[in-house]
C-alpha cells in the first residue's frame, strides 16, 4: 500500500458524495410503484409455469388432474 493517503482519500470520497443526486419523493414512489408491479407481474407468471408444468408432469406420469 505504498504511496496511500488517508486525508486525500476522505477528500475524495467527499468529492464524490456532493456529485451524488438522491431522488425526489415522487421518483422514489414511481420507482416503488413499478418495483411492485413487477414482482406481481413475476409472481403470476411463475405461478402459471409451474401449473403448467405440473399439469404436464402429472398427464405424462399418468397421475391424472
Amino acid at each position: 500500500m505504498a504511496g496511500f493517503n488517508p486525508q486525500k482519500f476522505v477528500q475524495e470520497v467527499k468529492t464524490e458524495a456532493a456529485r451524488v443526486t438522491w431522488p425526489n419523493r415522487k421518483e422514489t414512489q414511481t420507482t416503488t410503484l413499478m418495483v411492485f408491479v413487477m414482482v406481481i407481474l413475476a409472481s403470476v407468471f411463475l405461478f402459471v409455469a409451474d401449473a403448467v408444468m405440473n399439469a404436464i408432469v402429472r398427464t405424462l406420469l399418468g397421475m391424472g388432474a
